[in-house]
């Protein structure tokens, strides 16, 4: 890991849980369509990707390598996703939101989708485990 990042996911983390996921909320009192989620959850992928390829790119290296798990799951409004970004963060995952640009379909700012992980399974579902499949 590089000096002064922040520490999402100890390198043992790697060793001791060989199952890690990518999460991807959306939020659902959008309505969003299909093209704009994929949009949305793509950013946050990237997002999440950039975090980690410079904290712990291990981490990363070993997701890319065992299939690279990922799910989408739904929440219900702006407030449930920060309280979720707070959760992952509090367990020092990765967790990244996207705001969107407003050039569609949705308002400039608006909080669209929070990107967590990837992480070890036990860490992730400890903040999105009672969430909901999109």
């Amino acid at each position: 890991m590089q000096a002064g990042m922040p520490a999402f996911v100890r390198d043992t983390e790697v060793e001791t849980d060989r199952r890690n996921l990518k999460v991807l909320v959306v939020r659902s009192d959008l309505g969003m369509n299909k093209g704009k989620i994929a949009a949305q959850c793509s950013h946050a992928t990237l997002a999440c990707y950039k975090a980690l390829s410079k904290s712990n790119p291990r981490l990363l290296r070993h997701w890319e390598r065992t299939g690279q798990a990922k799910i989408a799951l739904k929440c219900d409004s702006e407030d449930e996703l920060l309280l979720l970004q707070a959760k992952a963060q509090s367990l020092s995952l990765c967790a990244r939101t996207i705001q969107d640009a407003g050039r569609t379909q949705i308002a400039a700012g608006s909080r669209t989708v929070l990107g967590i992980g990837p992480a070890p399974v036990r860490l992730v579902n400890q903040v999105t485990g009672k969430l909901k499949l999109l």
